[in-house]
């Protein structure tokens, strides 16, 4: 089991009531459109990822960031959540939208074999994940370049060599597809395009159908 807590901290100088509000409550929205990031629930991963946030006066997201996260996929599904959640809130007459709203998403974990992790452990996955990060980039980068002047062919074993290091082959493609595929079920396009595009820059053609029929 694992849950993800979202919870708003009121405003200086603001009454509960003139709160902004999810219909339907925050949790509930939450708990039906989680997915538990695949690295962090691997690696049992946890924690809180703090989502600042505005809302204009039609209960619209047009601003959203992590202001401080716990370094790993757990930023960017915080992220996504709050983005997701955009055109669902309330807000109360005469809403302020320069006001800066925060979300805190606590993150937990139970029963997936987690109880024999060490903090030491943890922490070297998080260390793991952010030095991965930049390599990713660089991947991502060369075959962005594919078909350019900038791209040399020879060069695509190394790369070959070094995504299969980093975990990413097509049984993980295929994973990201499918996560893709949930938030288009979800309506966040945005969100399913960013899987299918880096399945697509990753050097996988997986998710090129799916590009062209949704990602334009």
């Amino acid at each position: 089991m694992y849950r993800i807590l979202l919870l708003c901290f009121l405003l200086p100088g603001f009454s509960a009531v003139s709160q902004p509000r999810l219909k339907g409550g925050l949790e509930s929205f939450v708990m039906k459109n989680k997915v538990y990031p695949p690295y962090s629930l691997q690696h049992c991963i946890e924690g809180v990822v703090n989502i600042e946030f505005k809302l204009n006066d039609q209960g619209k997201v047009f601003y959203s960031a992590v202001r401080s996260g716990v370094g790993t996929d757990l930023d960017q599904e915080a992220l996504r959540l709050i983005r997701l959640s955009s055109g669902h809130w309330e807000v109360p007459k005469g809403h302020d939208s320069t006001v800066v709203l925060l979300a805190p998403l606590v993150f937990e974990l139970s029963g997936y074999g987690c109880e024999g992790k060490t903090k030491a452990e943890i922490n070297l996955a998080i260390a793991n994940y952010v030095s991965n990060t930049g390599l990713t980039e660089v991947i991502t980068n060369f075959y962005k370049n594919k078909g350019t002047a900038n791209y040399k062919p020879e060069d695509e074993a190394r790369f070959s060599r070094l995504k299969e290091e980093l975990g990413y082959d097509e049984a993980y493609f295929a994973e990201r597809v499918k996560i893709g595929k949930r938030k288009l079920k979800q309506q966040d396009l945005q969100g399913a395009c960013e899987d299918f595009m880096f399945v697509k820059n990753m050097g996988s053609s997986q998710a090129d159908e799916l590009i062209a029929r949704y990602c334009k």
